[in-house]
């Protein structure tokens, strides 16, 4: 699998996920084995460019190449200098959103709104491509909606442009996260192109990617919301496609101590304030698969100190690990 220059490790990629694939997240399922992983969502918005949010995004300080960011708007020029900002800052890759259905996204016309204008998408692909000396990617969906499904025709007009790689979710704007994935429509892409082609949409466990792969003929799968909680997933993944093992999902214990490494890294990279409240989401995650949680989280997610959050987390999953140590099967 190769974006451009980049031989990748795997065909196992981590999507892009607003508030979720900070640098963190990112660096911790490439060391789990994720073998490519894109930023949560950049806003190309010039006034957005020096908040602390957007300095943050811009840090990729010890982060696995190649460093991929995925950048947001719908004004081709404003997205081509975002897109030259970043790699100055270390962008190795440059992603286009065409795919998030959120409306704060699609009510300014940016994400996967965009496919309801060929005309525009045309222009944003050729700017940002002439503008950087990086591999362009796009992440894109099917189509508006239903009754304007025009993923391939967009497939091909970024083939056409210099796009390198393809990461398609199987569903229209109009779906949102909900419904069935339309993997025939990325079968289709997948035979409309000759660059990769990434299959995304509900992909949450080994042998649901084999399917998927077979099902789309996609070079690789691109794992989002089943990886909260789960960072080992797209390595698991990967490995599984590659051997044909199955493999338990990891003891409590080893999950225990992931949990309270990535905790440590979110308060060393937000600080310890913006720190504990964003890791309260992934603790929820984390949980997820232990219903017995619940007054756990309750008591956890009112608490304000790093101390005493990570000592709560550890106890509590001290306790999990002593009912249930073997975890739960794959």
């Amino acid at each position: 699998m190769r974006i451009g220059p980049y031989e990748l490790t795997n065909n196992v990629a981590l999507a892009p996920m607003a508030g979720v694939t900070d640098r963190p997240f990112r660096q911790l399922c490439r060391r789990l084995g994720a073998g490519f992983a894109v930023s949560e969502m950049v806003s190309a918005n010039p006034s957005l460019r020096h908040t602390r949010k957007s300095r943050q995004r811009l840090d990729h300080a010890g982060e696995d190449a190649p460093i991929s960011v995925q950048i947001a708007g719908a004004d081709p020029h404003i997205l081509a200098e975002a897109a030259r900002i970043n790699v100055a800052h270390g962008a190795q890759i440059i992603d286009i959103n065409m795919g998030c259905p959120a409306k704060k996204v699609c009510n300014v016309l940016a994400g996967s709104a965009l496919l309801r204008d060929e005309t525009l998408v045309g222009r944003i692909l050729a700017a940002v491509v002439d503008a950087v000396d990086v591999p362009v990617t796009l992440k894109m969906r099917t189509g508006w909606a239903a009754d304007h499904r025009n993923g391939v025709r967009i497939a091909r007009m970024a083939e056409a442009a210099g796009i390198q790689a393809l990461a398609v979710h199987g569903r229209t704007r109009t779906d949102g996260y909900g419904g069935p994935v339309d993997y025939d429509t990325i079968a289709r892409v997948k035979n409309e192109v000759t660059i990769p082609v990434y299959a995304n949409g509900d992909i949450d466990s080994p042998a649901k990617a084999e399917r998927v792969m077979a099902l789309t003929g996609a070079d690789g799968v691109m794992i989002g919301r089943a990886a909260q909680g789960r960072p080992w997933l797209p390595g698991q993944i990967a490995d599984y496609l590659r051997t044909g093992q199955r493999h338990s999902e990891p003891a409590v214990a080893a999950v225990r101590d992931l949990l309270l490494g990535h905790l440590e890294e979110l308060y060393r990279f937000y600080g310890a304030h913006q720190g504990v409240r964003i890791a309260r989401k992934h603790i929820k995650w984390y949980c997820a698969a232990h219903p017995e949680s619940a007054a756990f989280w309750r008591n956890v997610s009112r608490v304000e100190c790093t101390r005493q959050q990570t000592r709560l987390t550890r106890q509590h999953f001290d306790r999990l690990a002593i009912d249930s140590p073997t975890g739960l099967a794959a």
